[in-house]
């Protein structure tokens, strides 16, 4: 994760501020919300420099089972694979073999991290797995833990349900 700025006290409070001048305009109550027109998220692709060294992490060390491999029909060669994170959703990616697409860069538009929730019993496991396997990760307010892929994308496991965040409903 990047380095926050160091922000003066007058900053951080703008910052606030503008947080509250959004929450008065754009945040309603839930019994207020209209319904969602989504019915939740189908799958998030990411990039994956090798498809075995993907699998191995996600299905082996995480326990995502892998659900499909199939040709990318955007680009032949390359291949589209899924594993199963829950509730019907899937996380998903590609391949771009002859393709230089670089490395994992934070950059506006993309991918700072995606959060999978799992059980707390199962967090804890995938933890010690982590650490195991050597996996360089950091543990956040007892629920959460981040770490980087194989490709540099960052992920956070965190054992709070969905709909919730650190004992906060935000769902």
């Amino acid at each position: 994760m990047s380095e926050s700025p160091a922000n003066t006290p007058e900053q951080l409070a703008a910052f606030e501020a503008e947080r509250e001048r959004i929450r008065g305009e754009h945040l309603r109550p839930p019994g207020e919300r209209p319904p969602s027109t989504a019915r939740g998220v189908h799958h998030t692709a990411l990039i994956s420099s090798d498809v075995e060294q993907t699998v191995r992490f996600y299905q082996d060390l995480l326990g995502f089972p892998l659900t499909e491999v199939i040709e990318n029909r955007d680009y032949p060669g390359s291949t589209h694979f899924f594993f199963d994170i829950g509730n019907g959703n899937l996380l998903a990616f590609f391949d771009f073999p002859g393709l230089d697409v670089g490395p994992y860069a934070e950059v506006l538009g993309g991918l700072h991290h995606i959060a999978i929730s799992v059980a707390p019993e199962r967090w804890e496991e995938i933890v010690s797995r982590l650490a195991e396997a050597g996996v360089e990760h950091v543990v956040h307010s007892e629920v959460s833990v981040y770490f980087s892929d194989p490709d540099g994308a960052r992920v956070e496991l965190i054992a709070d349900p969905l709909g919730e965040m650190y004992g906060a409903k935000v769902l």
